[in-house]
């Protein structure tokens, strides 16, 4: 196992400390268990709601936030991330199990849950250096086959029937990112702008309807320390209802993101064979067959949304950057990873006319 898959949790940085002391008073109350002292560090990596290892005594736990400043309105929504893991939790999704919520913001500023810590270890290099071929080709296969798992989950019988609209969720989101993107804008990129106008007329007529992770990449999985297997998913902030295949083509980002990109270095160009990691069109093959599916349509379109949603996603890091709140110290390099995510995407996009 190798040393860099452990995470390992930083002090709080300055822009997000909040009053611990008051914390502890609420879960005292709220969290049954709890017990302190409670010794409090953050996690990196995440780039939307800041996450904090809480240690005490006799547990771990894991506390999510909204971030502090302005926040677009639909942006960062714990609340949702809590009622989705409420959702799935049992009905064999590996998902932390959800403890509270605190949706009072008087307590340490903004709204806020806590989950259950769960061992692991984070590869947030594709790449996954300093483990065997076996290892990786077993990753990436359970990686396949849990996000078809969650795919066949009856999501109106688990509680979440108001979570999302499923019609028309292809055309909801590209003018939602579309929209994002023009809010956090700081300079010209013309394959963005060409993606834009070139991603309402491709829509697929597909009225398919799945829980959709909406940001699911081996670094949101937390794997088994020892098996290559995923025991949970995280980061659950951009979950609805929607297109499974939208999901299913995130997780295959990777393949085309160049190795020295400075945060989302993917395997462009990579010999994967020697490492043990499936070809792309191997693990859509995973996914399609855990998933019961006999094909997978329009694939050039799902790929090329789900680059420009990167793009949209990775601006608005950028921007929040420059405001001084976003939750990672590498966010000012994700200006440049929304440019390689919008050229990567429309490359795809113009192939495909």
């Amino acid at each position: 196992m190798a040393d860099s898959a452990i995470a390992q949790p930083i002090d709080i940085l300055p822009a997000h400390r909040f009053d611990e002391a008051a914390l502890a008073v609420y879960l005292n109350g709220a969290l049954p268990g709890f017990s302190g002292p409670a010794a409090i560090k953050q996690f990196q990596g995440g780039q939307s709601n800041p996450t904090f290892l809480i240690t005490t005594p006799k547990a771990k736990y894991v506390l999510r936030k909204k971030p502090p400043g302005k926040l677009l309105p639909s942006a960062h929504q714990v609340e949702r991330e809590f009622a989705v893991l409420k959702a799935l939790h049992g009905t064999g999704v590996p998902v932390p199990a959800p403890l509270v919520l605190c949706e009072d913001a008087s307590i340490i500023g903004t709204a806020f849950y806590v989950m259950a810590f769960v061992e692991n270890r984070v590869f947030t290099a594709p790449g996954m250096p300093g483990v065997s071929p076996d290892q990786r080709a077993g990753v990436y296969r359970s990686m396949a086959e849990t996000l078809a798992q969650l795919h066949t989950v009856d999501w109106r019988a688990c509680g979440l029937e108001s979570f999302g609209r499923p019609d028309g969720y292809l055309t909801r989101q590209v003018d939602r990112w579309t929209k994002q993107y023009a809010a956090t804008k700081t300079d010209d990129m013309p394959s963005m702008d060409k993606l834009m106008a070139w991603l309402p007329g491709h829509i697929p007529d597909s009225h398919e309807a799945a829980v959709a992770h909406g940001d699911y990449r081996l670094g949101n999985l937390l794997i088994d320390p020892v098996a290559p297997k995923v025991v949970a998913i995280v980061d659950w902030e951009l979950a609805t209802i929607g297109h499974p295949l939208a999901d299913l083509a995130y997780a295959c980002m990777a393949y085309r993101m160049p190795t020295d990109d400075p945060v989302f270095a993917g395997l462009g160009g990579v010999d994967l064979k020697p490492l043990g990691i499936p070809a792309e069109d191997e693990l859509v093959e995973m996914y399609a067959r855990a998933a019961g599916r006999s094909h997978i349509p329009d694939w050039p379109f799902y790929l090329a949304f789900s680059y420009f949603r990167l793009a949209a996603i990775t601006q608005g890091v950028y921007a929040r950057s420059l405001q001084g709140n976003a939750s990672d110290l590498k966010a000012k390099y994700y200006g440049a990873v929304a440019k390689t995510s919008a050229e990567i995407g429309w490359s795809i996009a113009a192939a495909a006319k």
